[in-house]
Formats: structure tokens, C-alpha cells, sequence
């Protein structure tokens, strides 16, 4: 066992050790933006269900599509309401099913999931168990050879991106693998966001499944992000930022992937992706942290108020009142809310006094 994990340390290490120095600045701003969320998410249980099932919908939907789903957002909420849509094939609505139940597990449960084969297995079984097609390999590592493709809109192939590990290595590297990365965790020598990126990046580069490797890797990333403390991944989908940026995502993962039969393997590329898709998801979730605080926290008028401050530049109270046709006593009042909540701050004062959005 520790011979298994001293070859993989050595691997993955090494990668790691060549990472560029613009990866350590991407982690700092992650960071950075998710101890803003952690002090300032104190949102209401209503406010929270409500992202969470629009997130579930969201990422269920774009996931799919990544594969060649043809489902809207709008189609997946209708098929979780249990209606049909039958001009659609029943692979789509099928995957959709598995995606949507299996996230929704891992968003209510992710501190009680172990990270294990055990659960990458399940998952896979959990995943697939609505689709009749893969009822005999789900949840079992590829008996035959497969290789990752790029597809279109129409879910068909429009190139190969490389080819994987052969069948008969899967299971001795997915073991490899999962040791490598638990021991990467409990040591914490490493940051998780490495941790993680190098996980994913390497699973879809064995691909040990013979379908639903891609999909499985985004709802990996949701447990493994949730168990290291990234908690505002329910309410912003980092699936939906993926599929934005599909042909990046492709680009990246053959950029570093075709590198791993060589002596100096390079994961660069793919943790520059990886790492900007979770700065955009961490940005993001702070502005949904501010408009849903406005919306808890604020009468109307005074988000009224907070509306007409400039989003870029500076406005005195007397320019606030006029633009948000607001009484100046009741901008004054609002005005010292907002500066409590920080979500503004003060410039200058007296008569020179001036506000700015924070």
C-alpha cells in the first residue's frame, strides 16, 4: 500500500510542483471571495430552498447538455414536476432523471458521503439507474476500450480528444487514484483546489466508466468542493459557467491530458480552467449574497435607494434622493442601513460627503 502511494505522490507531485505562480494567485482571490460568503451568508431557510431547487435545475440541465442533452432548463423543471415530454428521446429525459436525484443527494448529505470507490461506484449506479441501456455496466469499472470524444448540439461525435486508459488498467489506477487523493486531503500539504482539479482532471483521463464520466466527474466536484468547505456550491452552478465555456473546457482537458504519456506532464492548462470556472462560481455567489441580503434585509424603499447608488463612481445623498425620488430624511436613514451592512462605504465628509457601492 504505502509503495502504491509513494509512486502516485511522486506523479501527481511532480505536476503539481511545475504549476505556475498565477495558480497560487487564483486560489488567493477563491479563497478570498469564499470568506466573504461565509461571513456574510446568514440568508433566510426560504431564500436558500429557492436557489438551491433553481441550482438543481440549472446544473442538471447544462450538465447534460455538455454531453448532448437537448433539454432547456425550463424542460428539465417540467420533467421533475413529472410531466412528459415525449419530442424528446428517452436517453436525455433518463440522464436528466439520474443527474438531478443524484445531485440533490449530494447536496443533502455530502457531510455523511465518504470519499471513496466505494461512492465514485455508487454514484455511477445512482447516476445511470434510470437508463435501461446501461443496466449492465453501471457502477462497474469499463470492460472494453473508450475514448473521449468532442459533441455537438446534436450529440453527435465532431472529434476525438484522446484516447484513455486501457480497460485492463482502470482498476489499478482509479485505485492509485482515490488513495492518492484521500491522503492528499487528510495531510493537507497541498490546497484542496489542487487537490481537487488534479482529481478530475486525471478521473476523465482514465474515463473508468464505460458512459457518464463527465457528468459523474461535475457531480464529483460538487461533493469534493462542498466537503473542503466551499459551501455556496448548491446556489451558483458551477455546471452552467462549464458549458458557457464548453469549447475551453474540451481545449483544456486536451491540452493537459495529452501530456501524461510524456516525462513532464503539465496540468497548467486544465488548472487554469478549472480554477477560473470557480472564481467566476465564487464572484458570482457574493453578488447573489448581496441581492438576496437586499432583498431580506431592506424595505423597499431603502433597496430603492440602494439601487440609484452609482454601480461604478460615487453620488452624494442629494443626488441619490433625486435620482431614486426618495425624501432626503428617508435616503439618510437608508443610507447608514446599507453603511451597517456593508454594502457601502463612505467618502469625505460634511457637505463633501459621498457614497460608493463596496
Amino acid at each position: 500500500m504505502y509503495q502504491v502511494y509513494k509512486i502516485m505522490n511522486d506523479k501527481f507531485n511532480s505536476r503539481i510542483q511545475s504549476l505556475p505562480s498565477e495558480i497560487s494567485e487564483l486560489i488567493r482571490q477563491i479563497d478570498e471571495l469564499r470568506g466573504q460568503w461565509v461571513e456574510g451568508a446568514d440568508l433566510d431557510r426560504q431564500v436558500l430552498t429557492r436557489l438551491r431547487k433553481s441550482v438543481l435545475v440549472t446544473s442538471t440541465g447544462a450538465s447534460t447538455r455538455i454531453e448532448g442533452s437537448e433539454l432547456s432548463d425550463e424542460d428539465v423543471k417540467k420533467l421533475m414536476r413529472g410531466l412528459s415530454l415525449k419530442r424528446f428521446r428517452s436517453r436525455d429525459t433518463e440522464e436528466v432523471h439520474g443527474y438531478y436525484e443524484l445531485l440533490t443527494n449530494v447536496f443533502n448529505s455530502y457531510q455523511s458521503i465518504p470519499f471513496s470507490e466505494g461512492t465514485i461506484k455508487f454514484f455511477h449506479r445512482e447516476l445511470l439507474k434510470h437508463a435501461e441501456k446501461d443496466t449492465q455496466h453501471r457502477g462497474e469499472y469499463k470492460k472494453k476500450e473508450n475514448r473521449v470524444e468532442m459533441v455537438n448540439a446534436a450529440g453527435d461525435s465532431v472529434g476525438v480528444l484522446f484516447e484513455t486508459t486501457p480497460a485492463y488498467l482502470t482498476s489499478k489506477e482509479m485505485l492509485e487514484l482515490v488513495e492518492w487523493t484521500q491522503q492528499a486531503i487528510i495531510e493537507r500539504k497541498i490546497h484542496p483546489l489542487i487537490i481537487i482539479g488534479n482529481f478530475i482532471v486525471e478521473f476523465l483521463s482514465i474515463h473508468p466508466f464505460e458512459d457518464g464520466n463527465g457528468r459523474l466527474s461535475r457531480i464529483l466536484t460538487n461533493l469534493l468542493l462542498l466537503q473542503q468547505g466551499y459551501a455556496y456550491m448548491p446556489y451558483i452552478s458551477h455546471e452552467k459557467i462549464i458549458e458557457d465555456n464548453k469549447a475551453e473546457y474540451y481545449l483544456a482537458l486536451r491540452q493537459s491530458q495529452r501530456t501524461f504519456k510524456l516525462n513532464n506532464a503539465d496540468i497548467t492548462p486544465w488548472m487554469r480552467f478549472f480554477l477560473n470556472v470557480l472564481l467566476t462560481q465564487s464572484k458570482q455567489a457574493l453578488d447573489l449574497l448581496a441581492h438576496a441580503q437586499t432583498e431580506q434585509l431592506l424595505s423597499p424603499q431603502q433597496e430603492l435607494v440602494w439601487k440609484n447608488i452609482p454601480q461604478t463612481g460615487t453620488a452624494t445623498p442629494s443626488d441619490i434622493a433625486l435620482a431614486a425620488g426618495v425624501p432626503r430624511p428617508t435616503v439618510n436613514q437608508a443610507l447608514q442601513k446599507l453603511l451597517r451592512l456593508k454594502m457601502i462605504e463612505r467618502i469625505g465628509s460634511g457637505r463633501s460627503t459621498r457614497y460608493k457601492r463596496k
